[in-house]
């Protein structure tokens, strides 16, 4: 290790071992700055920009705090999808050596669930529905819970979640330590994180401590009636290997993924409709290059990591700049490259500048000439 201020080398030996099997060089700003605030016990709120190595800022201290030993609840992730609680449960089990672990998620056969339960899992990942929903019925105990982690979580304190978070942290011992982690903190969120916590330590890293973006910002201008031919045309002149697409309305999508579907692109939907089984195959076949074209909600695909993204497409225009920012995230992770494309009316090409301008993005207009996209200055 490099960095003497990040601890890694005085860990359990396999997490030490997991970091060469990962070929980490050094870590992360995030991780230089979480990963002691939280073994010193302290409760922390960290924001910090998508795809900057989060989960491990927050992994590795807890994987090295939970007791092998102690066979009992030690350590609670929460998120708000059910993708990402399986993504983290994932993690857990990559870099967790002995240590026992298991996911819940709402809409999973809870029979099933008390059953992982049984076999005393030390570190539990799960939606606030399910989790809440557990411990009413005394199946999940919180007495042992040292550290309870909310992941993506501005995600988490919306109204819908607000009333199990809360129940959840009640539910645990007064000298348990809780943090926060996401890539946007609005002040409300901040806020209510603050009031359950002990003197809360604030980290931030802000977007000059990281290394330098590859990523490019394009857009197109065409009518709403065209955006699914644009999708072809992005297909046949960009050749993703893989492309999340964002989009608003999921029935608008299912016909046009058939019709897409029939013209030779293979391609996928994410969203809440869809069961359990259904998303959990969607993810993998694009994670394993099966479908090169994902679409996919907000709520669906935030905080998903999916190695080697090269392209993010915004069938829709993004509501805000918070929202582009995650979209964008899921591309260009740890310094890599990739390419944000966006399909805006030309009502809607104003609210674009406005958000690449917030956001201090350089965006290119682009436009397909003989199949291929080229500068909108460019025809030769």
């Amino acid at each position: 290790m490099t960095n003497q201020s990040f601890t890694l080398n005085t860990m359990k030996p396999f997490l030490q071992e997991a970091w060469d099997k990962a070929g980490f060089q050094s870590p992360t700003p995030i991780q230089e700055k979480a990963v002691p605030a939280i073994l010193e016990g302290a409760d922390i709120i960290a924001e910090s920009p998508t795809g900057t190595g989060k989960t491990l800022a927050y992994l590795l201290p807890l994987l090295e705090k939970v007791d092998p030993a102690k066979k009992a609840v030690q350590a609670v992730i929460l998120a708000s999808s059910r993708e990402l609680v399986m993504q983290i449960a994932d993690e857990v089990r990559a870099w967790g050596g002995g240590i026992s672990s298991a996911a819940f998620i709402g809409g999973a056969n809870v029979k099933r669930q008390l059953e992982k339960l049984k076999k005393q899992p030390q570190v539990v990942a799960g939606t606030p529905g399910r989790i809440q929903e557990l411990i009413q019925m005394k199946k999940l105990k919180m007495h042992e819970v040292k550290l309870l982690v909310l992941d993506e979580g501005d995600q988490l304190l919306v109204p819908e979640h607000t009333k199990n978070i809360e129940a959840i942290i009640k539910s645990t011992m007064k000298d348990r330590q809780l943090v926060m982690f996401s890539a946007t903190m609005p002040e409300k969120a901040e806020a209510a994180a603050k009031a359950w916590m002990k003197e809360a330590k604030v980290i931030k890293v802000d977007k000059e401590e990281l290394p330098q973006s590859k990523v490019d910002h394009l857009y197109f201008v065409c009518d709403r009636r065209e955006k699914q031919v644009m999708v072809e045309r992005i297909m046949r002149g960009f050749e993703p290997e893989r492309m999340l697409a964002f989009i608003k309305d999921i029935g608008e999508v299912n016909a046009f993924s058939q019709k897409l579907d029939y013209k030779g692109f293979a391609n996928g939907i994410l969203h809440s409709d869809l069961n359990k089984q259904e998303r959990a195959n969607a993810l993998k076949q694009f994670r394993e290059g099966k479908l090169p074209l994902l679409f996919a909600t907000d709520v669906a695909a935030r905080g998903l990591d999916i190695k080697g993204l090269s392209h993010v497409l915004q069938f829709d225009l993004p509501k805000d700049a918070t929202q582009y920012t995650h979209r964008a995230g899921r591309t260009g992770r740890s310094g890599e490259a990739g390419t944000v494309i966006t399909l805006v009316t030309e009502r809607e090409e104003r609210d674009l500048k406005r958000v690449a301008k917030e956001l201090g993005i350089e965006l290119k207009k682009k436009l397909f000439y003989k199949g291929k996209p080229v500068d909108e200055d460019r025809r030769d």
